[in-house]
């Protein structure tokens, strides 16, 4: 019995050892847009899918851990409900070695966000809001949000500029 028990424990801990390297191990092969990609992460990154780029189509991003950030914004009336990945996380997976993003919109409005944003506070980039996927009119399909009503500090004209909208890609800068 001794020595079941002891195959059993061998197993159970290569079992958890595989666990928790299946993630790098994605991490590194990162797939390919099936559809049309809606953003593209270049720059300072280690882990991409075409060439120097790493391309999301919605699926990619709706297929990462969501986070739902209930918050009033000043371009919206009342609190609202926005869901999609934290940035934090799309950086990790991405291998994002830079201390800056250039996070630029459809219009190419563009703006440079402290990396230290992203660590600091839940920073999502939304693609649904109150549920619904976000339409270019409604400020989608990505759109940077800060958590406004969990942290007041943010609410201000320095994070509302860095809360971009219709976000097509994002450049990691050392």
């Amino acid at each position: 019995m001794t020595r079941l028990k002891s195959l059993a424990l061998k197993l159970t801990a290569w079992m958890f050892a595989l666990a928790l390297s299946a993630p790098l191990v994605a991490a590194e092969t990162l797939s390919s847009p099936a559809g049309a990609p809606v953003l593209e992460i270049s720059g300072a990154i280690t882990h991409t899918n075409d060439g120097a780029l790493a391309r999301f189509d919605m699926d990619m991003l709706d297929a990462l851990p969501q986070r739902e950030t209930v918050t009033a914004t000043p371009w919206h009336e009342g609190v609202q409900s926005f869901t999609g990945p934290q940035i934090a996380d799309l950086l990790d997976l991405v291998g994002a070695e830079g201390k800056t993003l250039r996070v630029v919109a459809i219009n190419d409005y563009a703006i440079e966000i402290p990396v230290a944003d992203m660590h600091e506070n839940p920073v999502i980039l939304a693609s649904r809001q109150n549920d619904a996927p976000m339409s270019v009119r409604d400020k989608g399909p990505l759109f940077v949000i800060y958590p406004f009503d969990e942290n007041p500090d943010l609410f201000n004209e320095l994070y509302f500029s860095r809360s971009v909208w219709q976000v097509k890609a994002i450049e990691v800068h050392p």
